[in-house]
């Protein structure tokens, strides 16, 4: 698959099928302490509800929060406020150093092939939101011939809270990807009883303590319970210490 490329701007890499939310509209991890986030966009709490199968079928809409020009998000999973910063990590005593990891995710992705579509997979990136597990599973459901098989893989891939999968089309060689509007959503887990990642969808640039920007994607999964090793992004951490928010 050499013919997939990353493309690039003079000051960022943006993930081959990303729309890039506007300029204005970007997040800060601070040195050892929250997420400053500029440009209001939404911030929405959302539950992954399960299907008739017991998989992961939807993301139901929970709480609006009203979103600020700039606002502080808690990444330490200590805020009395979630999800909004109160302080806490000055004596929670969580090590929020960030990995630094700016490679491409697709530089770490394995691939599968399939009659139509093309499958790719960065799983140090997986934030355990699980809907990779309906039908036959998503990578074997993208090597089955058929329409619904097609669908199916695609559902999958565009509910991956991290963004860890993509789905290609074969012929063009492109992502099917969906052009959302920037928003930043509190995951409710309750199939497996904790609070999960704040995921991050639309193209919205995060930037390191340091000012390097990762690549933007279309979508991300943001560590909010401290416990990831692959800061700032989550890495299903949450799931292990059944990270709880308190947001009711």
């Amino acid at each position: 698959m050499d013919s997939i490329k990353m493309t690039t701007q003079p000051r960022y890499i943006i993930q081959t099928g990303t729309t890039p939310a506007p300029e204005t509209i970007y997040i800060q991890v601070t040195k050892d302490g929250p997420y400053l986030v500029h440009g209001s966009p939404k911030l929405l709490q959302v539950f992954i509800e399960k299907n008739e199968t017991g998989n992961s079928g939807r993301y139901r809409e929970g709480k609006t929060f009203e979103s600020q020009d700039k606002m502080y998000l808690c990444r330490c999973g200590h805020s009395k406020k979630a999800p909004f910063c109160d302080g806490s990590h000055l004596k929670a005593g969580e090590d929020l150093t960030e990995a630094k990891n700016f490679t491409p995710l697709l530089e770490g992705s394995s691939e599968i092939d399939g009659p139509t579509q093309i499958l790719t997979d960065n799983e140090n990136y997986c934030a355990f939101s699980r809907f990779c597990d309906n039908g036959n599973r998503v990578w074997n459901e993208v090597q089955m011939q058929g329409k619904q098989h097609e669908q199916l893989t695609e559902f999958m891939v565009h509910n991956c809270a991290a963004g860890r999968l993509l789905v290609w089309d074969k012929k063009t060689l492109q992502p099917i990807e969906i052009a959302e509007d920037a928003g930043i959503y509190p995951i409710e887990d309750p199939g497996i009883g904790c609070s999960g990642p704040l995921m991050v969808r639309g193209g919205v640039r995060v930037e390191s303590a340091d000012g390097q920007s990762y690549e933007i994607r279309n979508r991300q999964a943001l560590c909010r319970c401290g416990k990831s090793s692959n800061k700032p992004f989550c890495n299903g951490a949450h799931a292990s210490v059944k990270y709880q928010d308190g947001i009711e």
